[in-house]
């Protein structure tokens, strides 16, 4: 998502930078191809024209500064706009002072309601709280199965509605349960329809009376663009909503409704779904999302997803085996292993400053990882700790056994022994050599 936008907006900033001055004609130049790009990517005109009007004002009448030249000035302003509109800071979902804390989650058929309640309870459950899912949906009967069934991947209980045929007599009886048990956290799953109607609105109502929920969450297919926006507004006015979880952010929209919902609603985007793993939910970080869009990268949210899939004993022995410079055909796969939690190498990548506005010019291919790793399980354990024994004949075996051909295996062992050296010299000349390389490798 944000693809398209942040293409645009790096041309832009790219022309700026040929340009010794920003005066007034720069400036509303500049601004009408943002406000173009803003309204291609599905940003509601309203929002594009008030934004673009306020980083006039932050650009007009400010003197230059010397160490910023024009492009640097005008992403300044766009990304501290950018970073306002979406909200400013983060919202973390509510938590009551005392007792249980109800979430209700509301939405159209299709959006991902039910999976969104399974990927909050696994992130609950990972900050060691008690969650009770309830299965309110009575409509579509397969959402008490798929939500059970989340419930036992995630670690959660799961109210028994089997036969209740009453969503409003299912959370009463559920938020007792939950009362009584001493739950931390209490999910409710609505149900949806494919389009908004009075009697949807009726039963979500019921049910919030009876749920007394600390938070309404709208839970949006981000996918749908201005039409998110405009469920929003709806169910903001009908209902009365908290917050938003964005699904499908890891999709090729436009991205338009994620920067207008909170503008529009008044009520912040609190997280965002970025695939179908239940681990795959991200709380919503306003600047984090600013700056990747601008290409700057997301420092903060790599680190976070590092520290969230690699443990610290698998980390320290990356650490040590880097310091002693073994790396082995074995390190190389785990590293690859270990990457691939953290997500798709793109997204990644887009994270690193520096590279996040080069992405779109980068084909990744990610079967290569796959490849790679099935050609060292291909290997017996003495050719992955000694690459040097593997000749022609095992080169063969080797290839026959990963299903790819002998010139992927030839390719791998030319990477690694190129990694290795790397390595090597990255592991000699103690501290202060090392930090002095690892600059000059993260130099771009």
């Amino acid at each position: 998502m944000f693809d398209g936008l942040k293409e645009r907006l790096g041309g832009i900033f790219k022309d700026l930078r040929s340009r010794g001055v920003l005066g007034e004609k720069e400036v509303d130049s500049a601004l009408r191809e943002i406000r173009l790009a803003l309204l291609e990517a599905d940003v509601n005109f309203r929002v594009a024209r008030d934004l673009v009007a306020k980083i006039r004002e932050d650009l007009l009448g400010v003197e230059r500064v010397a160490h910023l030249d024009p492009s640097q000035q005008v992403i300044k302003a766009v990304q501290g706009r950018l970073t306002e509109l979406m909200g400013a800071k983060s919202a973390p979902l509510e938590r009551a002072s005392s007792g249980v804390t109800t979430v209700m989650l509301v939405g159209l058929q299709g959006s991902g309601k039910t999976t969104t309640a399974g990927k909050i309870a696994l992130k609950l459950k990972s900050k060691g709280l008690r969650v009770l899912l309830v299965p309110a949906d009575v409509a579509r009967p397969a959402a008490i199965t798929q939500l059970k069934r989340l419930a036992e991947q995630t670690g959660a209980d799961a109210f028994d509605s089997e036969g209740m045929t009453s969503p409003v007599e299912i959370v009463r009886r559920a938020a007792e349960r939950a009362r009584l048990e001493h739950f931390d956290y209490c999910i409710v799953d609505s149900a949806g329809r494919l389009h908004i109607d009075d009697a949807l609105m009726d039963e979500l109502k019921e049910m919030k009376e009876a749920a007394r929920p600390d938070e309404v969450l709208l839970v949006a297919d981000a996918m749908t663009g201005q039409e998110a926006v405009n469920l929003g507004s709806a169910f903001s006015d009908r209902i009365g909503i908290t917050g938003v979880v964005l699904t499908k952010l890891d999709g090729d929209a436009r991205g338009g409704g994620a920067l207008s919902l909170r503008s529009v609603t008044g009520v912040p985007v609190k997280m965002v779904g970025a695939g179908e793993k239940l681990d795959a939910l991200e709380e919503f970080h306003p600047e984090r999302m600013a700056s990747r869009i601008l290409g700057m990268g997301d420092v903060m949210s790599l680190i976070e997803k590092a520290e969230t899939a690699i443990s610290p004993d698998d980390a320290q022995s990356m650490v040590e085996s880097l310091g002693k410079g073994t790396f082995t055909l074995v390190t190389m796969k785990e590293q690859i292993l270990q990457m691939r939690k953290m997500g798709s190498m793109g997204d990644v990548l887009s994270m690193i400053p520096g590279l996040g506005n080069k992405m779109p010019d980068v084909d990744i291919d990610e079967t290569e990882l796959t490849r790679t790793v099935a050609i060292i399980d291909s290997m017996t354990p003495a050719e992955r700790t000694k690459p040097e024994i593997i000749k022609g004949s095992r080169r063969k075996r080797i290839a026959a056994g990963s299903g790819t051909r002998v010139q992927d295996v030839n390719r791998l062992l030319k990477q690694f022994t190129q990694t290795q050296k790397l390595m090597k010299q990255f592991s000699k000349g103690g501290k202060k050599k090392q930090m002095q390389r690892m600059r000059q490798m993260l130099n771009f």
